[in-house]
């Protein structure tokens, strides 16, 4: 679910649409949208406070067979949430390594390599001060 949630809504919507004709399902709890507090600790460990509100769409779905599939992602994208309460359903099923194959791992591997792009880019302004020479030789 959080590889779902960090995904970019729009490659998200191009895998699912890749795969074909969705699943018939009814809502349990249409997309809607609402305001989630985010708690912090300071270090990790020290006490909770209240860091900040943010943004989400939650929504919750029945497959045609009975299974239910459960979505919460940041922001105001309702068919982002749909296609995440689809493929959580779609995951309790025969269809999961179909799932996980064509549209996880392809998800999980491209933001990867955008993440490993902006280390790299972050990397380059990188000041190491131990290379310097000191003036006591």
């Amino acid at each position: 679910m959080s590889l779902l949630a960090k995904a970019p809504a729009g490659r998200l919507a191009d895998l699912w649409q890749a795969r074909g004709a969705a699943p018939g399902f009814e809502w349990l709890r249409a997309p809607e949208v609402g305001g989630v507090m985010v708690r912090g600790r300071a270090g990790g460990t020290g006490a909770a406070f209240n860091l900040g509100e943010m943004v989400v769409t939650r929504c919750a779905l029945k497959l045609a067979d009975g299974r239910v599939g459960h979505a919460m992602v940041q922001g105001r994208d309702r068919k982002k949430a749909e296609i995440a309460a689809l493929v959580d359903a779609g995951m309790q099923g025969a269809e999961a390594e179909g799932l996980r194959a064509g549209l996880l791992e392809v998800l999980e591997a491209e933001m990867s390599s955008a993440k490993a792009a902006r280390a790299a880019k972050a990397d380059q302004t990188k000041v190491d001060f131990f290379t310097m020479v000191r003036g006591e030789d």
